[in-house]
């Protein structure tokens, strides 16, 4: 089983892949860990703020992982935000009912309610350096645009509302 995790900025989609990890025992692959990777090992002159860009570069490479993943039978959580709106397109039969979709977002209520607690979990995974662009309204406009993208697409999106940590419960049976 594949579990093809994305969502937008601060949804906690690390955390979810973690969880699942030690509930599953399934290894994950972080994409921003092959994208820094990538970054850093100058195979790429793209920079960690090319994101739809990263996403065109990123995804034959992370697609080509998931397929060889179910040709042999593993398991496997890959989890990040490069992953196209219709990235269905690139598998078949063959390979589609193995895999499982989740996708992250936040309504903008709950953006506005809980901000500050947002911000305070942003390295619960991972430690990561302060993201000083994170603003609600920044929030607010990249949840939407994943709400819309992968709604449009005809996907099933994951909208965290009021409880955060029953949504997140619930993903993991």
């Amino acid at each position: 089983m594949i579990i093809l995790l994305t969502g937008a900025s601060h949804t906690g989609k690390t955390l979810l892949a973690q969880k699942m990890l030690e509930k599953h025992s399934y290894p994950y692959l972080s994409i921003d860990h092959l994208k820094m990777g990538l970054i850093r090992s100058g195979n790429t002159r793209l920079t960690p703020e090319d994101d739809e860009a990263l996403t065109e570069y990123l995804w034959p490479i992370v697609r080509e992982i998931i397929k060889t993943a179910i040709e042999n039978r593993q398991n496997l959580i890959v989890e990040g935000c490069y992953i196209p709106f219709r990235w269905r397109d690139d598998f078949g039969e063959r390979y589609l009912p193995s895999i499982r979709f989740i996708c992250l977002a936040m309504s903008d209520r709950y953006i506005e309610d809980y901000f500050s607690e947002i911000c305070k979990h942003e390295s619960e995974i991972e430690h990561r350096t302060v993201d000083s662009d994170c603003t609600i309204g920044s929030l607010k406009a990249d949840n939407r645009s994943v709400i819309d993208g992968f709604r449009k697409a005809g996907e099933q999106v994951v909208l965290i509302d009021s409880n955060y940590e029953q949504t997140i419960e619930k993903l993991l049976d």
